[in-house]
């Protein structure tokens, strides 16, 4: 599972529209004095930092009193109440104790009826129903040894369920119909299924728990029209009298119940191969063209991964499919992954942008997460830790070791950012909630982890660690000290230290560093300033990189204690020492240098990321580093120049000599996001100034440099800037729309109305979302757009959209109307009948705070 590529920029702000509901980022622990960490019995603190775990009941994983060995379905669906009808056959036998009772997860059912099998005679079975639990009578007892059938006739009714979900899955219901009568001319009609963490029980009666493995056929009847997906195998489709046809897919292999899918839909179907496997591609027809370019390094990704890990790819088949209002990034069911919408790019997005990270992280996990699978939900991070990290290793492997370092920053950046309010072991049993596994922590920080076991025990043994996983353990559930022994039994270490420290306890090291050059030595300093009421001492293997007379040397020490120096000769001072010369620790490091170690740090330290902590400092005061920050525009890496570009946006009175090199970085950078930086930091100077700089920015190949170009042209004051944005309102671009709608929700008037109205029909997922944050702004400026027609729009989509924050950005629009008649009431009901947690309690504030 992939965390849908939202970062919701103003999300927090959209949301504090209801008090309360802002993060809470007070200070996050008590004074730290210098002696804090001397020991792991430092007293506890009076006040608990509000990052500190939480205290929930103990999390298992599933007893398992059945082994369920194979699934057969055969579902069809009603459009019209959004239906599954499916008759499911279990093969099932007690996993060692005998048993005369059968506990199913189903979720909002109709049962019709039970019955045992034997051939194909049925005997009905008494049963009880909670709908969740389907208990069973077996009529008799079961040993281990013997295998029995049950079939169940019944009805999945998905959009009865109570909703759920997480920041990373927005809802549980398993089974989605996407536009079932066709009204939508925007929007293809689609069924989809999404399993994870256990919805697979909302769709068919199964043991939905990640430790359960089954074989699986499924039989799809469908209209003619619709292409299917599913796991495995396609085996063949029957053309049936009423004019549908039933599909057959066959999975040969087993796997956990909440990797089953299905996918419908008017498909353009692409095929490619690596090796011996049939790879397909289902994308709207719309964009047949560019499927091979979106999903293009799949094969190259699978020869990869391969022969990296030395186990083949273990599936029959691989097939990606992309479907509308996913509520998620992306999804890893066996064989068959499925991505939300806006993978599908054309040509001109291609330029801007590729989809490799999710694509390699969906990929990776058919081996971590389907061929070796997490025994329990605490055990997340053995699928989530391993997906998260191909995506570096597959950064590395293509675009090289700068690329995969920004992709280190940004993850790291991402749990540091969570560690601000939430700090708990990567192996955590006690959660109050499943979906609280999906967080940066299983993801981001789990991946930073392997990162750090990869350094520590080499790339040989690591990739011959990994192999010895996957095949001493295929086909089974684990949990996190079997990884820990497949390590040990290669590398011969005991590496219950790291283990522990990292995947058992929480938060990461906080560390005070300073250096210092005397007679020929240097002495560094090292301190450990976490709170040890809840974080370990750490264990820190790193390299210190020493440079003297420019000339490197790079010295391996070992951090055991709270505090530790070190000592190393040298025959002249320093002129740059370089803690964690690899950058590849997990940990917050405050490490002081002097300037000019800073610039001979950005000069020669030939890393990003030192190269980025250095040029982070410099930033602040961009006039008096003037020459250093132009020399960063040179930079071969694209976000250093985008972040010196950044930093000169205030700075009015530019030199000639700095204008003119941003101008070229406007007109020829080989990079769309530095050529729009470029224009957005000419705006900021010059108003008009720079008009024809704007103007070609407007006809740029790249959507993202003409989306520059319309808020820079628009913020110019020329008197035909809305005569010359009108030419981009048919596009449906995510960035072009965003970018008009920020202008016309400040400068637009009442003719503005039927585009904001057509481009709330058009978009989708994040682009829908921020559309409608626009066009909140745009409702409170033009009192007289807020007719009926806008509150039943918002209305709607407030009440039924798939996706928690764009029916969040709809309340919100809504709210600024509440003075206008019969919104009140729709506000109470749209809150009435909120079912996700998410925003209950908010919708509840928000409507007290308005008086409501």
């Amino acid at each position: 599972m992939k965390h849908r590529f939202l970062s919701i920029v103003g999300l927090a702000t959209a949301m504090a529209f209801a008090s309360g509901c802002a993060t809470n980022k007070e200070a996050t622990s008590a004074s730290k004095s210098s002696d804090k960490s001397t020991s792991a019995t430092t007293a506890a603190q009076t006040d608990v930092p509000v990052w500190a775990p939480k205290k929930h009941a103990f999390n298992p994983s599933r007893t398992r009193h059945h082994d369920l060995l194979h699934t057969t379905l055969r579902v069809s669906f009603d459009w019209q109440k959004q239906h599954l009808h499916g008759l499911a056959e279990l093969t099932l036998k007690p996993y060692f104790y005998p048993q005369n009772t059968l506990v199913l997860d189903a979720k909002g059912f109709d049962i019709h009826s039970i019955n045992l099998m034997k051939g194909l005679d049925g005997t009905p079975l008494k049963y009880s129903y909670d709908g969740q639990k389907l208990t069973i009578e077996l009529g008799r007892t079961f040993t281990r040894d013997e295998k029995y059938i049950i079939e169940i006739d019944y009805t999945a009714k998905p959009n009865e369920l109570a909703s759920g979900g997480s920041d990373a899955i927005t809802e549980d219901k398993g089974l989605y119909f996407i536009n079932p009568l066709g009204e939508d001319p925007n929007k293809p009609r689609q069924i989809w299924t999404q399993g994870e963490t256990e919805a697979s029980s909302a769709w068919f009666p199964t043991i939905d728990a990640p430790n359960e493995r089954m074989t699986q056929d499924i039989y799809i009847t469908v209209d003619k029209n619709f292409t299917t997906l599913s796991n495995g195998t396609f085996v063949y489709s029957r053309q049936n009298a009423d004019g549908t046809k039933t599909d057959y897919w066959k999975q040969e292999l087993p796997h956990a119940p909440y990797l089953a899918m299905m996918a419908i839909g008017e498909y353009a179907v692409v095929k490619d191969k690596w090796r011996n496997i049939e790879l397909t591609y289902y994308v709207e027809p719309e964009y047949k063209n560019t499927a091979r370019k979106i999903f293009g390094h799949t094969p190259e990704m699978m020869e990869f991964f391969t022969k990296k890990l030395g186990v083949d790819y273990p599936w029959a088949k691989y097939a990606q499919v992309v479907v509308r209002d996913f509520v998620s990034g992306a999804m890893e069911n066996t064989s068959a992954s499925t991505f939300m919408e806006d993978l599908q790019l054309n040509e001109r997005e291609l330029l801007d942008k590729h989809w490799d990270g999710i694509i390699a992280h969906e990929l990776f996990h058919q081996w971590f997460g389907n061929l070796v699978t997490t025994e329990s939900w605490a055990n997340l991070p053995l699928n989530e830790a391993f997906a998260n990290y191909s995506e570096y290793l597959w950064t590395e492997h293509k675009y090289g070791p700068d690329e995969a370092a920004y992709a280190h920053l940004d993850e790291m950046s991402q749990y540091l950012d969570e560690a601000e309010t939430k700090r708990e072991p990567l192996i955590r049993y006690q959660y109050a909630d499943k979906e609280d596994m999906f967080d940066s922590h299983s993801y981001a920080k789990g991946g930073r982890v392997l990162h750090m076991l990869r350094k520590l025990v080499g790339d040989d043994a690591f990739f011959a660690s990994l192999n010895q996983y996957l095949t001493k353990n295929k086909f089974t559930d684990v949990e996190i000290a079997e990884l820990r022994m497949a390590f040990e039994d290669v590398t011969g270490q005991d590496l219950m230290w790291f283990f522990d420290q990292w995947f058992m306890k929480p938060g990461h090291p906080e560390l005070q560093v300073s250096h210092s050059y005397q007679n020929g030595q240097l002495q560094l300093n090292v301190q450990q300033l976490q709170d040890t009421t809840y974080m370990p001492i750490y264990r820190l293997p790193v390299t210190i990189s020493v440079w003297v007379n420019d000339k490197k040397t790079d010295y391996p020490i070992e951090v055991t204690k709270s505090l530790q120096s070190f000592t190393f000769p040298v025959n002249a001072k320093p002129q740059l020492v370089l803690f964690d010369g690899e950058k590849q620790l997990l940990a917050v490091v405050d490490h002081k240098k002097a300037q000019e170690e800073l610039k001979y740090q950005f000069y020669h330290s030939k890393q990003l990321i030192p190269e980025y902590e250095a040029l982070n400092v410099f930033t602040q005061n961009p006039k008096e580093n003037l020459t250093l920050l132009q020399d960063a525009l040179k930079n071969d890496f694209w976000f250093i120049r985008s972040m010196a570009l950044n930093a000169m946006s205030d700075m009015k009175d530019a030199q000639p000599s700095l204008v003119n090199q941003v101008q070229q970085l406007a007109k020829q950078d080989k990079k769309g996001t530095v050529r729009a930086d470029a224009v957005l930091v000419l705006a900021g100077w010059g108003g008009e100034k720079y008009k024809s700089i704007y103007e070609a920015a407007l006809n740029d190949s790249s959507y993202q440099v003409a989306a520059a170009g319309i808020i820079a042209y628009a913020a110019s004051g020329a008197e035909d800037a809305m005569q010359k944005l009108k030419r981009f309102e048919k596009e449906k671009n995510e960035e072009i729309v965003i970018a008009l709608s920020s202008i016309y929700a400040m400068q637009g008037g009442p003719e503005k109305y039927d585009w904001f109205m057509q481009k709330l029909k058009q978009s989708r997922g994040s682009g829908l979302y921020y559309l409608l944050q626009s066009f909140s702004a745009y409702l409170a400026t033009n009192s007289e757009s807020n007719t009926p027609e806008t509150i039943d729009v918002l209305a709607d989509i407030a009440a039924n959209h798939n996706l928690y924050y764009v029916r969040m950005a709809a309340f919100q629009g809504l709210m600024v109307m509440s003075d206008q008649p019969g919104v009140e009431e729709k506000l109470q009901k749209i809150s009435a009948n909120e079912k996700d947690k998410r925003l209950t309690d908010m919708y509840k504030q928000a409507l007290q705070q308005n008086g409501n």
